[in-house]
């Protein structure tokens, strides 16, 4: 049956319940499809009866021929039936039916005329809409079914962006959510810094092409140049601040000596830039303009909101743009001392959105005062909405780290999300950097990569000797405190362990000094390094994460892609995706994909963890079963993005966050 879909206004309700709220009307631009108003509304028998109007297009006369069939206006109903369309020139002629498009709640959104009998030329006025910097495409079929898709210039601002530099899960986000996004039809860019630090890393950015824009910031009381450079891959625009202070030895925020001293001032730099980005770079010959929903990336990112509400929108720009703050990792803040505040460039009646100040006990000497800027806390109150892999966690004493009372004050646009990943790069049947290839079906080259990594890294030839693994970054955050006090117990038992990661200097010590006194059983690679990242997850038998907050957690998902069981701390988007073990459910044949433990303490770490060794040596059917469980999950960035774009909805129906 043919039908005239009629394109909705997504933020209709919103706007109209903000207007009540306020007690003031507002007004919003409508999109007018091209057709002329309806000359006639009348009622009849209770419906709302639309008469059909001809116009001469030249002398603008009423005429039946050589016309236009026109449709357009506010129109309304009384129940659920569909109300007939009237021929203005003949009432006894047959009407068109007005039916209704409803969404899940039952609100109207929409209508399509319907021819009465017959069959009838379709005409269909389906096209593009510029409406909030998107498109608007509608798929109908039949009377009842409408599918929307709606496509964002979306902007990812990020400190780390996979393949071109990463240190831990933010790397492979801003790494793959993009290119899925892009994938998916909308217009996507990733504003990052192009780290140089002299060493192999430095060619991740060979292919990525100076734009000759150059740009000064003025900020920490002078002006700042900075330049961009780009590179087009897999649909998405990756955008790369250039500026000197990205160019030195260490990782993106540290090196040897601990995190960099003027990390405020190297990020303020990629805010302003991510800002401009949008408005002066013009990627495939047309600039994403100021209709633009920004993806920010914990403290690295957070002033972007702040400076879309304190310098962009007073000034009419941006004032459709949306900001959602994605928390990847809740105890980096960007806490600084309160004289850094005339540092960022704001204006000063902004000092309150950043404004913190420490509790009594953590304050340095009596005459502290505590008083600091805080750029995550600024973030947080002026993004237009706020997703976390573990949203109820964060708004808790214990895992709000002195943010929890803002976040619970923002519950209502908070929500959590579980990541995705890659299965192209992460996929043990064709991975290009581990040893042997196996899959579900064919488990047998799992222990050839457990050969071949105990051989690369210097281990005795252990075929069935427990080998358990560990990535990630070393610091307080990921537990490596538990591990580095349990390390005597877990190697007094036979096994052997691995880990992989760079962070506090203590802990990288820690790692040489234990692998200098256990030779034949651990071994400790300082540093990261994405091919040692994939054999160490394909020849481990068991991942280890003592994490103490985990927004989601990526590691332990490739861990069960690749048949390596994951033995976590029940937090966050571990306890939400490590099921546990259950040997005697479904009839003895047994559940879960893993070990979770709880509390956090050596004690119970060390119990879940000799759970999974006994059952490893003793019970090799379980053993498999695990496995096997863990590599049918359905982890894909494909259904992570379709949640994504769900919140880029609620976004743009909200009115934007103004002080």
């Amino acid at each position: 049956m043919g039908s005239l879909q009629v394109t909705r206004l997504l933020s209709w309700k919103s706007s109209l319940n903000t207007a009540a709220k306020a007690g003031t009307t507002r007004s919003r631009p409508t999109t007018q499809l091209g057709f002329p108003p309806l000359s006639k509304m009348t009622t009849k028998n209770g419906f709302l009866m639309i008469r059909r109007s001809f116009t001469n297009a030249s002398t603008g006369s009423g005429s039946s021929s050589g016309g236009t069939d026109a449709v357009s206006g506010n129109i309304s109903s009384q129940d659920s039936s569909s109300p007939p369309v009237e021929d203005e020139k003949d009432e006894n002629k047959p009407g068109y039916l007005l039916g209704q498009e409803k969404d899940g709640s039952g609100l109207v959104i929409g209508f399509h005329l319907i021819p009465p009998s017959g069959d009838h030329e379709v005409i269909d006025s389906r096209k593009d809409i510029d409406g909030y910097g998107v498109k608007k495409i509608e798929d109908v079929e039949g009377e009842d079914k409408a599918q929307t898709r709606v496509s964002y210039n979306i902007v990812f601002v990020t400190a780390e962006a996979a393949p071109y530099s990463k240190t831990g899960g933010l790397g492979d986000v801003c790494g793959s959510l993009p290119v899925a996004l892009a994938a998916r039809g909308h217009r996507v860019m990733v504003v990052s810094p192009r780290y140089l630090n002299g060493t192999a890393a430095d060619e991740n950015f060979t292919l990525a092409k100076d734009l000759g824009c150059c740009m000064k910031i003025y900020c920490f009381g002078g002006e700042q140049e900075i330049a961009f450079f780009h590179e087009y891959r897999e649909g998405v625009d990756w955008v790369f601040v250039d500026h000197p202070s990205y160019h030195r030895p260490g990782n993106p925020y540290g090196d040897i000596n601990g995190a960099f001293g003027d990390n405020q001032f190297r990020y303020t730099l990629l805010c302003y830039a991510a800002c401009e980005a949008p408005l002066v770079l013009p990627l495939g010959g047309f600039t994403y303009g100021e209709k633009c929903l920004f993806l920010v990336n914990d403290w690295h990112a957070g002033l972007v909101p702040v400076l879309l509400a304190s310098k962009y929108r007073p000034h009419g720009v941006y004032k459709d743009a949306r900001s959602i703050l994605v928390i990847h990792n809740l105890s980096h803040q960007g806490v600084e001392p309160a004289a850094t505040y005339k540092n960022l460039g704001l204006p000063s009646e902004w000092y309150g959105a950043l404004e913190w100040v420490f509790p009594t006990w953590a304050r340095t000497h009596a005459l502290d005062t505590g008083e600091a800027v805080n750029v995550l806390k600024g973030a947080i109150v002026t993004a237009d909405r706020l997703l976390t892999g573990y949203s109820w966690e964060i708004t808790t004493v214990e895992g709000g780290y002195g943010l929890h009372e803002i976040l619970s004050s923002r519950k209502s646009v908070l929500n959590g999300i579980t990541n995705g990943i890659d299965i192209t790069e992460w996929n043990p049947s064709s991975d290009e950097h581990i040893a042997s290839h196996y899959s579900i079906d064919d488990l047998s080259g799992k222990v050839q990569c457990k050969i071949a990594l105990q051989k690369e890294l210097g281990l005795p030839i252990r075929p069935d000797c427990p080998l358990i693994g560990f990535i990630g970054r070393l610091d307080h955050q990921k537990g490596i405190d538990l591990i580095r006090l349990a390390a005597p117990e877990i190697l007094a038992d036979d096994v052997q362990f691995v880990m992989l990661g760079s962070g506090d200097p203590q802990f990288e010590s820690w790692m040489r000094d234990t692998e200098a006194t256990y030779k034949d059983k651990y071994r400790g690679w300082v540093g990261f390094n994405v091919p040692i990242s994939h054999r160490i997850t394909a020849g481990c038998d068991i991942l280890l994460m003592p994490s103490r907050f985990e927004p989601c957690g990526l590691n332990q998902l490739y861990a069960m892609r690749y048949g390596t069981i994951p033995v976590v701390h029940a937090t966050g988007g571990l306890r939400d995706t490590v099921e546990n073990f259950n040997p005697f459910a479904r009839e003895g044949s047994g559940e879960g994909t893993g070990w979770s433990f709880s509390p956090l303490s050596e004690e119970s770490m060390l119990t879940a963890l000799r759970f999974a060794i006994r059952t490893y040596r003793e019970h090799k059917s379980s053993w498999e079963g695990l496995m096997r469980r863990g590599m049918e999950k359905d982890y894909t960035w494909e259904n992570a993005a379709i949640q994504y774009e769900q919140v880029f909805e609620w976004a743009s129906i909200d009115p934007p966050y103004i002080h």
